[in-house]
């Protein structure tokens, strides 16, 4: 399935999935995500730029750990950035609503 060309989401979604199934890995990458979000608070709070780079750090930073030390494989986001970068948004979101486990 790595192989695999994804032309939409809804297929790649599942791939993304059993690419984070190491739980401390799923952890790593909401906490960064919930920085992130942080990050863009206190950027918009004070139009202060380097709350952007903070955010990119905080977000690729714990999900790349999970991934090279945990997960034990190379993140999506080098070869599907975009499906990637919206699977972080939704798994993040199917977190909170109980459908990803946390």
């Amino acid at each position: 399935m790595s192989t695999a060309r994804f032309t939409r989401f809804a297929d790649f979604y599942p791939f993304y999935l059993s690419e984070h199934s190491n739980l401390v890995c799923r952890r790593l990458h909401f906490i960064g995500s919930t920085l992130v979000l942080a990050c863009v608070l206190q950027l918009v709070r004070t139009g202060d730029l380097a709350w952007l780079l903070y955010s990119l750090l905080c977000g690729y930073g714990f999900a790349w750990i999970g991934h090279f030390f945990f997960e034990k494989n190379r993140p999506a986001t080098f070869k599907y950035p975009l499906y990637s970068f919206i699977g972080d948004w939704v798994m993040y979101a199917d977190i909170w609503r109980g459908r990803v486990k946390f």
